[in-house]
């Protein structure tokens, strides 16, 4: 499975891609919403693991841009908001799913297989 992971945070970022690489997933990185959008124009990824709180553009204008365009590339948000009306508003944009940091590796492999 190839995925698109959006994270500004570096070294999460570098750590999801090892552990992700280690687990059989083969991952593209970026650190903003726009490169984010930039990579999704060409339709070789299978999700998208897309934080919300990013630079350039954030993680909700990623979600609303994408399903504004009828992509329906699976999209997991991975982001430290975690009230419940931040939870609803990210599935009623069209996220498939919505995992909270800090989070377990274990927990975010089982979001991934679903």
């Amino acid at each position: 499975m190839k995925l698109l992971l959006a994270e500004d945070e570096r070294e999460l970022s570098k750590a999801l891609c090892r552990v992700l690489d280690k687990n059989g997933y083969s991952v593209d990185a970026v650190y903003n919403g726009q490169e984010a959008l930039e990579y999704l124009q060409f339709p070789s990824y299978d999700a998208l693991i897309l934080d919300i709180m990013m630079h350039i553009k954030d993680g909700i204008t990623v979600l609303k841009t994408l399903r504004s365009q009828n992509n329906k590339i699976p999209i997991l948000l991975l982001t430290a908001k975690s009230t419940v009306d931040d939870k609803v508003q990210g599935l009623n944009l069209g996220a498939d799913d919505y995992l909270t940091k800090p989070f377990a590796t274990e927990e975010l492999l089982q979001e991934l297989k679903l």
